[in-house]
Parts: structure tokens; sequence; C-alpha cells
């Protein structure tokens, strides 16, 4: 196929797929990321919805961010609820099994199409596996009581139909590269199992586990995406912008994490932790430092997610303070949920939303703002707290406003977006 007859976001992952993969280089056109209010698209009728696995799965993690925050926000104000998860898990388990994954599953179920040239799920199909997900949100909050096995096995299903869902286009091309999404889902489902075997009472202590081990299997899936796509949407989005990559560099990022990944749930507390978290965040920063150029803070749709990866490097050095005594670990966990996860899945699914419907890529005046809100968080969640102890619960319930607030635009804007069809007229 002519590379001319492409849209946009299919001439960026063709020129990535060439350059992460080593096949031969053709001829490309270049695009500018606008910082001002891209020109209105045509009215589109209709809806596709379930057309492509970014639709329904962004739009389920932009309203479940929301919902989920507004909720613990009332949990904070002295609101008590009964559901399946003890209350001090729940949070944690459906931002991260919930929000995260449903990010996950939107983005991978898109970039693998590209990657391989094989329909992933769509339609029908695509509809039930949200569902499934959907259910996994609800089950637990069902007026009656549902047996605690159903519950866990909805739950548990979803990750793994998308590790299935992924591989199959992924092994039909023998691309041995990307056999790691997979590969890391699966360990995501065994983290989620841990979690339900101490809700079920089969076990006193592994959702501490589960969760930790979820956490940072996140931060590797985002950093092994992030080594992709990030400095390519960088020097492509920012004019005269070259980064810098260095072999050995490379070569450690994915080691350094796994370590991390590793070792952090089993001992979290562990003087061991400190050079492995210090390693990682060193190794990481040098690899953020490639990337950087200070033309990045005109363009929001790169800015947002350098940013978000640097909230990753700082939340690794918090890490390796733990077991120094010299910060508690939620510090240096929220640094990576609020900070690293908050603002690269904002940033990610605002550009490939854009990208796989034929619009610009371009960051509204709205989503501009959403992207400044969700910045602001981990300053409130993480640096407020640290200096002023005292105004420890303000600043959990201002960092929880700005979350949902920044949600709360992102959705407003990107609803129509992906419930209607590609403004080019092209499937997806």
């Amino acid at each position: 196929m002519d590379i001319f007859s492409l849209d946009v976001d299919q001439c960026h992952y063709l020129e990535l797929y060439d350059k992460v993969f080593r096949v031969s280089h053709k001829p490309v056109i270049r695009f500018n990321m606008k910082i001002e209010e891209p020109d209105k698209t045509p009215s589109i009728k209709g809806f596709a919805p379930f057309a492509l696995g970014f639709r329904p799965f962004f739009l389920a993690a932009g309203l479940s961010s929301l919902l989920l925050m507004l909720v613990w926000l009332s949990v904070l104000g002295g609101t008590t609820a009964s559901t399946y998860y003890p209350e001090m898990y729940w949070h944690s388990h459906e931002m991260l099994f919930g929000f995260v994954a449903a990010v996950a599953a939107g983005f991978l179920l898109t970039a693998v199409r590209n990657w391989t040239g094989i329909q992933t799920l769509r339609h029908t199909p695509l509809a039930l596996l949200a569902a499934l997900w959907l259910l996994g949100r609800l089950v637990p909050l069902a007026v009656f009581q549902l047996p605690g096995w159903l519950i866990a096995l909805v739950d548990l299903s979803f990750l793994p139909v998308v590790a299935v869902s992924i591989a199959i286009p992924v092994l039909a091309k023998q691309q041995k590269s990307n056999y790691i999404f997979s590969i890391l889902l699966l360990l995501m489902a065994v983290a989620n199992l841990l979690t339900h075997l101490q809700y079920l009472g089969l076990t006193a202590d592994t959702a501490n586990i589960g969760i930790s081990l979820m956490l940072y299997l996140i931060v590797a899936l985002i950093m092994v995406m992030g080594g992709r796509v990030i400095p390519f949407f960088s020097e492509r989005g920012v004019a005269g912008l070259e980064v810098q990559s260095w072999p050995m560099i490379e070569k450690l990022a994915p080691y350094s994490i796994a370590a991390v990944a590793l070792f952090a749930p089993i001992q979290p507390d562990s003087i061991v932790l400190v050079p492995i978290a210090l390693f990682a965040a060193i190794v990481h920063g040098i690899r953020l430092y490639g990337w950087y150029g200070k033309k990045i803070w005109s363009v929001p749709m790169v800015w947002i997610l350098q940013l978000g990866y640097l909230w990753l490097v700082i939340g690794l050095l918090l890490l390796a303070l733990v077991p120094l005594a010299l910060i508690q670990r939620e510090f240096a966990v929220h640094a990576l949920t609020s900070g690293g996860i908050g603002l690269i899945t904002m940033g990610m699914m605002a550009r490939v939303a854009l990208g796989h419907s034929g619009r610009e890529i371009a960051a509204s005046r709205m989503i501009f703002w959403a992207f400044v809100l969700v910045s602001l968080v981990p300053l409130f969640r993480v640096l407020l707290p640290l200096l002023l102890p005292s105004w420890y619960l303000q600043s959990l319930t201002l960092a929880g406003g700005l979350w949902c607030a920044a949600f709360l635009l992102f959705v407003l804007v990107y609803f129509p977006i992906l419930i209607r069809p590609r403004v080019d007229g092209r499937p997806g």
C-alpha cells in the first residue's frame, strides 16, 4: 500500500515500526503537532463505539477514573460502604486493575493491529470484552450478595482474555519483541489472583503483594512502551528536536525496572532495594534526558508524556529512600501512580484517540487545561504532605479534586470522539 494514502496515525506507526523492528525505510510525510485549537472537523453521523479497541476502553478508563476518585473522596469524608473488597484495598485495586487495565487493553488492542496488520477484536467480540471489564467493576458492588468465587472469577478473566487477544496476531507474525506485552498481562493476572486469594480468605497476606506487583508491572509496561513511542512522538512532534539514545542505557532500561518489579513487592523494606531502585532511577533518568529539549513545552501532547516519565523516575528515587526510613512508602507509590501513571495514561489516550479517529494530533484548550490539572495532582498528593504533614488530609482532598476535574474535561472532550466514526471515513 502506498504510504501517502495512509492517515496521520498510520504514518506514525509505520515509521515507528521501521525504527523499532529495522525494516526497510519508506518515504514518510512529516506532521506538526500544534498547541492551538485544532481546526473544526466535519459533523459525523452514526456511532462506532466498538470499531477498535481504544474506543470503549479509553471511554471506560476516563469515566471509571472520575467515578472511582469521587467515591474515594466520599470515603475520605467519612462515608462507608460494604463491598466484596476490604475498604483499605478497594481504591488501589480498582484504580490499578480497573482504570489502568482498561487503558492498557485499549492501547494494546489498537497498537497490535498497527504492528501486525491483523485486525484485533472489534464489534461484538470487543463489546463482550468491554462488558466483561464492566462486570468486573460492578459485581463486587451488587446489592444482593454474590458468591465470592464468582466475583473473583469475573474480575480475574479480563486480563488473560486481553493477553490471548493480542497474542494471536503477534504470534501469527512472529514478532518476538512484542511477546513481552502478553507476558506482562498474564503476570498482571497473577497479581490480581494474589489479591483475590486474600479477599476470599484463602491466604492471610497476599493482597498487598498482588497490588504492589501490579503497580510495578504497570510501570514496567509503561517504560517498555514509553521507550518506543515517547522519543518517537517527541522528535516528530517538536520541530528541530533530535532525541538521543545510548545502547547501554537502552539495554539496561528493561532489566533495571524488572529488578524493581521482582524485588519491591516481596521485600519493600529491605536495604537491598535501595541500590536496585536507585540504579533504575538513574538509568531511566538518563534515558529521559536524551529525549528532552526545551521546545517540548510548546507541545502539550509531548510534554505531558515526558513529565509523566519524569514522575516515574522521581517515584523510583523516593522508593530508594523507603528502606532508609527517610519517607513513608505511600509517597513513592503515589509519585508513581498519581504522577507517572496518571500523566502518561491521559497523554497517551488523548494522542491515540485523535490519531485513530482521523483528527489532527493537537491539544484543544480544554485538553491543555486537563493536562495542567492532572500535572498538579502529584504536587498536592506527594510534595505538599511531605513538606507540610499537618495538611495531609487537605492535600489528599485537593489532589483528588484536581484529578476529578482533569478527567471530567477529558471525558467531555473525548466522549463524542470515541463513540463516533472516524472523520475521514476509514475503518477503526
